[in-house]
């Protein structure tokens, strides 16, 4: 059965914009290291898979929630299009992030994706653990999500998670999974 595009709502992160990927380029750009590789970061906690230093992983992650980098943040492959395709038949959008702030990420959204700032919304709830709420709130039914932890909190409150399939969340898990916005389009009802 297809989902209906106004229960469904996503997280940034991980699931519409690479943003592992960024971190690696930060980490090898401007600080020298070279030896990590997407395939490593086996854990949504960075510090139990990857050998830098907490300091310098906290600046790359502080770089990346503030924009404060050079190097672009690129979209998953197909996210723009889905996202158009499925923004066009509901509006707003909505996307749930456990950012602090949304400012930036809501702009870089509108560039990214090409809608504006009007056809979606962005709530940054500042913890994983506040975006079951604000789901809740409005009435949202299905989640895709990348980091599994959330995805079990979700299931708890009666969200059906949908896990982005990453490197980071391939421990046994009872939900759905999707490892594409091709994937994640054939499951929305988009005609």
């Amino acid at each position: 059965m297809k989902i209906d595009p106004s229960v469904v709502a996503f997280d940034i992160d991980g699931v519409v914009a690479d943003t592992m990927r960024l971190f690696l380029h930060i980490a090898k750009v401007e600080f020298y290291i070279e030896s990590v590789r997407y395939e490593d970061i086996i854990d949504y906690d960075l510090r139990k898979c990857l050998d830098i230093s907490d300091d310098v992983m906290m600046e790359i992650i502080v770089k990346i929630m503030s924009g404060d980098y050079t190097m672009p943040l690129h979209p998953m492959a197909d996210a723009p299009r889905v996202l158009n395709m499925l923004n066009s038949r509901h509006r707003p959008t909505l996307f749930v992030t456990a950012r602090p702030e949304k400012a930036h990420i809501m702009a870089w959204l509108c560039e990214n994706i090409g809608v504006r700032s009007s056809e979606i919304e962005v709530v940054a709830t500042g913890s994983f653990e506040g975006k079951t709420e604000i789901l809740k709130e409005r009435n949202v039914r299905c989640f895709v999500e990348d980091r599994l932890e959330t995805c079990f909190l979700l299931a708890e409150a009666g969200v059906t998670p949908i896990v982005f399939r990453q490197p980071w969340n391939r421990k046994p898990h009872p939900f759905r999974e999707v490892g594409s916005w091709r994937e994640i389009e054939s499951l929305l009802h988009l005609n």
